[in-house]
């Protein structure tokens, strides 16, 4: 027994050694090395070595003022780049900004092309002239800078839990004919995903397109390497990875597929925080109890995400689609019920230099007349959305935010407090999730707007992710949305601007240091 148990343990250590997140942590360590070993060989021409990297560093400094980036990801740029002109132009020129190479970022940007010729453009905001001037610009703004159109004819169903949309994905996987599309930041072995696994086997063999995408560095820690490929040849289902980690420092880290999309026949889809994986259906319990929550479509609007997800995999896998191929043969008898009002998917690409996802939820914020219900897993904002809060607030609009009570990243946890006192001192309401982490993403404004998708109010999910949600105008999912998020203030904490502020000042510089370099994290 005792023996059995030591193999065990060397097989348990031997596979975190060879881990590839350990591999890939070495291998850039050894980068970091070579350059030291590099510095202090060539230490005689220090002078002229400073010199030239002081030249470089004013050239970085001017590139970054005259960015479009956001004003605060430029001050934490400047700061590490003027306190230390050695490397930190270097650190600058390989992981900062969205400076990609021209073949690259042609291929990516070719995906809003094909969102344009694929998706009917022809400007069906206008049809929302009854709801208001309000509704109408946010609708034409999404035409026209995501691609993206609004529909009628679109039924929509809110899930406050991952617990409650896990049954029903599962069903609605079942009935697919034609085809299921997975695009998922994270997935990992377990519960949920070999649930899934299972019905995309029996599909596959019944001769349905099934394809699945992940991110490398959403599920670096959840899945082996090479996983891909592994599961496509063990299952014959056709998987990509998007953006595959390399261990090496390089810009092209910093753009991620957050996008959580799931697509059945063109007429059905799922959205919004969840993740394939254990802890989103609290099979697994990994911060407390893990709230999230997600939205099915289903009508006319499930295309457009269709469209997103194909879009994308021609991109990674190098393909031309026919998407004729792939439109609705029909519409469920459901999307009857939606003709009546708005839903609109959007999806932000980085790339394009048009922060889509911000500027949906500055709208919600500035339009807001009554009320502001918002919850999110991290509040690492801009100030041009902190600014809107705060105004908001202080012109009478209830604003109020949900945020996690159970860290998942514990630095990432005290950035999102540092932003705390400002927006308390304005008026607006803050409340933590007491039983555990709230992962969802989501807003309810004046019982006419709403939207559930997976951008997080932080810098990366802002500008430098693909991201993807629902935008809903006099739907009544809105006040499902906002029932959900006084079910979840009630069993949350409210913090005061006097608790807020009791904490010893080690602690208040820290948080201020973290603010500073929050667009950074």
């Amino acid at each position: 027994m005792k023996q059995k148990l030591k193999t065990l343990d060397i097989k348990k250590l031997a596979s975190l050694l060879f881990h590839r997140t350990v591999i890939i942590a070495l291998l850039i360590l050894l980068q970091a090395g070579i350059l030291l070993v590099a510095t202090v060989f060539f230490s005689a021409y220090f002078i002229y070595f400073y010199w030239v990297c002081v030249a470089f560093s004013l050239v970085a400094v001017l590139i970054i003022i005259n960015d479009q980036s956001d004003p605060g990801y430029k001050i934490a740029w400047l700061v590490p780049i003027l306190l230390f002109p050695v490397f930190g132009w270097l650190v600058y020129l390989l992981c900062g900004g969205n400076h990609l190479s021209g073949r690259l970022r042609e291929g990516m940007l070719g995906m809003d092309r094909t969102m344009v010729e694929v998706l009917d453009q022809d400007c069906k905001a206008e049809q929302l002239a009854p709801y208001g001037r309000n509704a109408v610009n946010q609708a034409r703004y999404l035409e026209q800078y995501a691609h993206c159109p609004a529909y009628t004819n679109t039924c929509t169903r809110y899930f406050p839990l991952g617990d409650d949309v896990f049954p029903v994905m599962l069903e609605e996987l079942r009935r697919a004919e034609r085809y299921i599309f997975l695009e998922y930041f994270i997935i990992e072995k377990g519960l949920f995903w070999d649930s899934i696994v299972e019905i995309l086997k029996e599909k596959q063999a019944a001769g349905v397109d099934v394809r699945v995408i992940y991110d490398d560095v959403g599920s670096l820690f959840t899945l082996p390497m090479a996983y891909a490929r592994k599961f496509e040849a063990e299952t014959g289902i056709p998987c990509c990875v998007f953006n595959r980690f390399r261990p090496v420092l390089s810009i092209r880290m910093n753009n991620r597929d957050h996008r959580k999309i799931c697509v059945i026949d063109g007429h059905t889809a799922f959205t919004g925080g969840i993740n394939l994986a254990d802890e989103y259906i609290n099979a697994k319990v990994k911060f407390g109890h893990w709230k999230d929550s997600s939205i099915l479509l289903k009508g006319e609007a499930a295309w457009s995400m269709a469209v997103m997800f194909l879009t994308m995999w021609e991109y990674i896998r190098g393909t031309k689609e026919d998407y004729s191929r792939f439109r609705p043969v029909s519409l469920p008898p459901e999307a009857a019920y939606g003709r009546d009002f708005f839903v609109q998917p959007y999806t932000d690409n980085p790339l394009d230099n048009e922060p889509v996802g911000a500027t949906v939820y500055l709208n919600l914020i500035h339009k807001a007349e009554r009320y502001v219900y918002l919850m999110t897993p991290y509040l690492i904002i801009s100030d041009s959305v902190s600014v809107a809060l705060r105004t908001a607030a202080k012109a009478g609009v209830d604003v109020r935010i949900i945020t996690p009570h159970v860290p998942d990243k514990r630095v990432i946890f005290e950035m999102t407090r540092a932003h705390y006192e400002a927006l308390l001192e304005a008026g607006v309401r803050i409340f933590e999730y007491t039983p555990g982490f709230v992962h969802a993403k989501c807003f309810a404004v004046d019982d006419v707007y709403g939207t559930v998708g997976t951008v997080n109010m932080d810098y990366r999910s802002m500008f430098l992710h693909f991201e993807n949600g629902v935008w809903l105008c006099h739907d009544p999912t809105v006040l499902d949305i906002k029932a959900d998020f006084l079910d979840t203030q009630a069993k949350s904490q409210e913090i005061t601007l006097e608790r807020c502020r009791r904490h010893p000042w080690p602690r208040m510089l820290l948080r201020s240091v973290l603010r500073m370099f929050a667009p950074l994290m």
